[in-house]
């Protein structure tokens, strides 16, 4: 498979919100696609979606949609991908999947390729695709890491309504129309849709993002300490976030204290690491009020990285702000670098 000249690509969950901007960045970037199957559940099937100006119709998947299908890349929640990602296995289609399903499998590797790309090679048909706050963050850690050392991270994310769906965006919508107009708030679906209680996200910002745990974390916030461990591969780095929705449409901002493992740094040698980082763009000048913005990184490809301070009572402490588009290079776009990687390095 891995001389082929093109391949069979399957999108599943095609027609939510990161399935589409899949399908706009596959437009966009030279995978070597040989046919292109969009696939969904039952009640979307039948839509009809355009890539490279031609019309393909979305069909249900099912455990058979995977025959022929080289890459398939999973979009469509964790029970789907639970149930189908094997499936697709047994025909012998290397899945990426976006969902927090395989993340922490010991035998699926997590991954954002800028940070662990050769973790891809020891893969057994299923690629695990970060939490979005995670990717983002890793990318701007990752560099920190390699050249001075991590000991410590304390996270505080400000993240976008997209995250929670198509349908989170529209009551935002809603809400803020309900807002201005004097009207009562309407609530259905934050902080977590399958919950019994629900808060108003317009003019507000919700300390929980998916369900609490045992421990007072969030599913989102656990994510993030283990998803983070994993994939830098240092299981005793301390780890601690805090997860906070806002009502922003897109892009994820997050607040970040690292402490490194060597003394005596500035913000200078940060800022020389961060700007040197693939696909890291370093935008940090006080002076000119120059730092990342969520509207600023949106329908961008890169993380943003700005405000770097040291700490004024810890000399290995370090404070930045990290800015990036959580439906592109948090879920779409970090997919498709895993299989373009994967088709580079013939990993599949």
């Amino acid at each position: 498979m891995g001389n082929k000249a093109a391949f069979n690509i399957a999108v599943v969950g095609a027609t939510g919100a990161v399935g589409q901007k899949i399908i706009q960045l596959l437009e966009k970037r030279n995978l070597p696609i040989n046919q292109l199957r969009l696939l969904s559940s039952k009640r979307s099937a039948g839509k009809r979606l355009f890539f490279n100006n031609q019309e393909i119709t979305v069909e249900e998947a099912t455990p058979e949609s995977f025959a022929d299908v080289d890459i398939a890349l999973f979009s469509a929640g964790g029970s789907v991908s639970k149930k189908l990602a094997p499936e697709a296995v047994k025909h012998g289609t290397v899945v990426i999947d976006n969902t927090s399903a395989f993340r922490l499998d010991e035998n699926v590797p997590l991954v954002v390729p800028e940070v662990n790309e050769e973790d891809l090679q020891s893969h057994n048909g299923i690629i695990a695709n970060p939490n979005c706050s995670t990717i983002q963050m890793v990318a701007a850690l990752k560099p920190i890491q390699k050249a001075f050392g991590l000991t410590r991270v304390i996270v505080s994310t400000y993240q976008a309504v997209s995250g929670a769906g198509n349908e989170a965006c529209n009551e935002l919508e809603e809400q803020t129309k309900q807002y201005m107009n004097g009207e009562e708030l309407t609530s259905e679906l934050l902080p977590v849709k399958g919950d019994s209680k629900h808060l108003p996200i317009a003019f507000n910002a919700l300390p929980q993002i998916d369900v609490f745990q045992d421990n007072g974390y969030t599913f989102e916030e656990m994510k993030m300490i283990n998803e983070s461990k994993k994939i830098l591969h240092d299981e005793k780095l301390q780890v601690a976030a805090t997860c906070v929705r806002l009502p922003l449409f897109t892009s994820h901002a997050e607040s970040v204290y690292a402490e490194v493992g060597q003394n005596n740094l500035k913000v200078a040698d940060i800022w020389k690491v961060l700007d040197g980082a693939d696909g890291v763009t370093l935008e940090d000048d006080p002076e000119t009020q120059t730092y990342p913005t969520p509207l600023s990184a949106t329908d961008k490809e890169d993380v943003f990285a700005g405000r770097v301070r040291k700490d004024l009572d810890n000399d290995n402490g370090f404070h930045f702000w990290v800015v990036s588009d959580n439906l592109i290079k948090g879920a779409a776009l970090n997919t498709i670098q895993i299989a373009e990687r994967l088709i580079h390095h013939k990993w599949l």
